[in-house]
C-alpha cells in the first residue's frame, strides 16, 4: 500500500503545468467511461463464462469486485487528471457522458430479468444460484451508484434513472436521505451515513441502514406536512419508490415463480450492503467542528476521503472523488477534480470495501491515517460513542507522533 503523505508534502503543480492543461487538455479515459457498465451486464457475462468455462463463474460480479478491480487498480496506479477551469462548462455540457450513466439503467434491467430467467429455467446448483445472486447483487450496488450520480441532477429523465436505478434494491429513500440529509449532516455525529473512528463496519451496517430509512421517512414526511399533504397520498416520493420496487417484483414472482423469492431478497440486500459498505469508506472518523455559534462548519475537502486509483473511479464514476462532489453536489462525475489538500485513501474503494470487513486490520490501516490527519488531536475526531474511552486510553496524547505506516495504528481492543 502506498505511503499516506500529509497534504503539504504531496507535489504541488507550478503555474507552466497549469497553463499548458488549459490549453491542450483532452480526456485521457473519455472512452473507458463505458466500462461500468460491466456490472450492468454481469448476469449476461456470468451466462457466457459459466457454459463456456465453469459454473463457478455464475459468480462472475463478486469477481469483478473483489478480484479484478482491485488488481486493476494495483497495476494502472491512480489517475488525477481533471479538465481545467475554462474547460468545465463545455465538459460537463458534453452529452456523452450523460449516455454513459443513462445507458447502465436499461442494460441494470436487461440484465436482472434475464438472471431471474437463468435461476428459473438454467440447470444450476444452489451454489450456482447463490453466484448469480452475488452478480446480480453488484448490478444493484453499482446501480446505486449511477442514482447517486443521477439524482444529484434537476432534469426530470436523470431523476426518474435514478429512482428507477434504485428500485432493484428497494432503497428509494436513499434519494431523499442522501441529497437532505446526508449533504447536510456529512462529518457529524448526527449523520447515519458517517462512520466513526472506532466503529466496525458491522456496527455501522444496522446504524446506517435502519438510521438512514428512518432520516429519509422523517426528511419527506416534514417536506409533506409544509405542502399540507399526507404521508400516505400519491405525492410520497418514498412510496413512489417503493411500488415500484414491488411492481419489479411482482413481475418477477408472476413470471418466474415465488421459489425466485429468497433470491430477490438475497440480491438486494448484498446491494444494500455494498452500498453502506462503501458509505463507512467515505468519511471514515472525520469531523465538522462546531463554529462559535453552536453550529457545524461548512464542509470542505478535509471531510471527505478520496481515491484516485483508475478502475475503482471508472467503474464507480469519480465517486472516489469525493471531497469535490460534497463540495459542489451538482458537479457531474466527469469534471470532479483530485484535491491536493483531501485526506487520501490508500487503495481503491473496491480493496477498502474488502479491508473493512476485517475490523482490526481496517483500524491497523485506517486509525493512525485519521490521527495522522488531525495531527493526534483526538477533540477534532468523530469517535464512537462506546469505544471513546478505550480509544483515548490507547491513543490520548501521544497520538500526535504516530506514523500511519509504522504499525502501531491497530484496534483499542
Amino acid at each position: 500500500m502506498q505511503r499516506y503523505q500529509p497534504a503539504a508534502n504531496r507535489p504541488q503543480k507550478n503555474a507552466k503545468q497549469v497553463a499548458d492543461a488549459r490549453t491542450r487538455w483532452r480526456d485521457p479515459i473519455r472512452y473507458l467511461w463505458p466500462l461500468g457498465i460491466v456490472a450492468a451486464a454481469g448476469p449476461i457475462i456470468a451466462w457466457a463464462l459459466a457454459h463456456s468455462v465453469s459454473g463457478v463463474l455464475w459468480g462472475f460480479g463478486g469477481y469483478l469486485f473483489v478480484v479484478m478491480i482491485p488488481l486493476a487498480d494495483l497495476a494502472t496506479g491512480t489517475n488525477t487528471t481533471a479538465p481545467p477551469e475554462s474547460r468545465m462548462g463545455e465538459v460537463s455540457n458534453d452529452k456523452y457522458y450523460r449516455w454513459c450513466t443513462y445507458i447502465y439503467v436499461p442494460v441494470q434491467y436487461f440484465g436482472l430479468f434475464f438472471g431471474f430467467w437463468c435461476l428459473a429455467y438454467d440447470q444450476m446448483t444452489t451454489g450456482e444460484r447463490a453466484g448469480l445472486s452475488i452478480t446480480l447483487g453488484v448490478s444493484g450496488a453499482v446501480a446505486i451508484n449511477v442514482a447517486h450520480e443521477l439524482g444529484h441532477k434537476k432534469s426530470r429523465i436523470e431523476r426518474s434513472l435514478a429512482k428507477l436505478a434504485l428500485a432493484q434494491s428497494f432503497y428509494g429513500h436513499f434519494l431523499i436521505e442522501h441529497n437532505v440529509g446526508h449533504h447536510v449532516n456529512v462529518a457529524t455525529p448526527d449523520d447515519p451515513a458517517s462512520a466513526r473512528f472506532g466503529e466496525s463496519v458491522w456496527a455501522f451496517f444496522p446504524r446506517a441502514v435502519f438510521g438512514g430509512l428512518a432520516s429519509g421517512i422523517r426528511l419527506e414526511s416534514a417536506r409533506l406536512q409544509r405542502q399540507g399533504e399526507r404521508f400516505w397520498g400519491p405525492h410520497n416520493n418514498i412510496l413512489h419508490s417503493w411500488l415500484t420496487s414491488l411492481v419489479i417484483y411482482g413481475v418477477i414472482l408472476g413470471v418466474f415463480g415465488w421459489r425466485m423469492l429468497p433470491w430477490i431478497a438475497l440480491q438486494a440486500v448484498l446491494a444494500v450492503l455494498v452500498l453502506e459498505a462503501v458509505n463507512y469508506i467515505e468519511h471514515y472518523g472525520l469531523l465538522r467542528p462546531l463554529s462559535a455559534n453552536g453550529r457545524r462548519t461548512q464542509i470542505s475537502s478535509q471531510h471527505s476521503w478520496n481515491g484516485d486509483h483508475l478502475c475503482s473511479n471508472l467503474f464507480l464514476f469519480n465517486l472516489q472523488r469525493h471531497s469535490d462532489h460534497h463540495t459542489y453536489p451538482r458537479r457531474r462525475y466527469q469534471v470532479l477534480r483530485s484535491l491536493d489538500d483531501a485526506p487520501q485513501l490508500p487503495v481503491g474503494y473496491a480493496l477498502m470495501v474488502l479491508l473493512s470487513l476485517a475490523p482490526p486490520l481496517w483500524r491497523r490501516v485506517m486509525d493512525p491515517r485519521v490521527l495522522a490527519h488531525y495531527d493526534g488531536d483526538l477533540t477534532k475526531i468523530n469517535i464512537q460513542p462506546s469505544r471513546r474511552d478505550k480509544i483515548v486510553r490507547k491513543y490520548g496524547p501521544l497520538s500526535a507522533s504516530l506514523d500511519p505506516d509504522d504499525g502501531r495504528g491497530s484496534s483499542a481492543d
